[in-house]
């Protein structure tokens, strides 16, 4: 990445360098916040393909475990001499149990910190308040 150097006229007092000072930390700021759009839009697309990908598999998923609970209640019917209520009924107990298995889990997971950023936010509002700070002094 290739750095202009910029040439400082002596005649050139504090308050100039001051001024320069001010205009290149609002240019720096506009364009982190033009950098930050573009990660924030590229995200979001890459975020949607993931999404598409997710669904796409869960619908798999949920098509394999309706065969498997099909293959197991048949298995159990016939296990049972051919009462297949019994096995439609062993499979639904353990798939409710499995069910009420994952909501705690998920429930649990819900209990644990956020994932949201929030040292990253606690750092701009720092930024932030800093920023007003300094332009008002000025």
């Amino acid at each position: 990445m290739a750095v202009d150097r910029m040439m400082v006229d002596p005649e050139h007092g504090i308050p100039e360098l001051i001024h320069r000072l001010r205009d290149d930390s609002k240019r720096l700021l506009k364009g982190e916040l033009r950098l930050a759009k573009l990660e924030v839009h590229d995200g979001i697309r890459q975020g949607g393909k993931d999404l598409l990908w997710l669904a796409l598999a869960f619908g798999a998923a949920v098509v394999a475990l309706v065969a498997l609970t099909l293959v197991l209640v048949t298995l159990i019917g016939r296990l049972a001499s051919g009462h297949m209520w019994i096995g439609a009924l062993v499979v639904g107990v353990i798939e409710v149990g499995l069910g009420v298995m994952l909501i705690k889990r998920g429930v649990g997971a819900l209990k644990e910190p956020s994932y949201s950023l929030v040292e990253t936010r606690e750092s701009l509002k720092d930024t932030t308040t800093w920023a007003k700070e300094e332009a008002e002094s000025l």
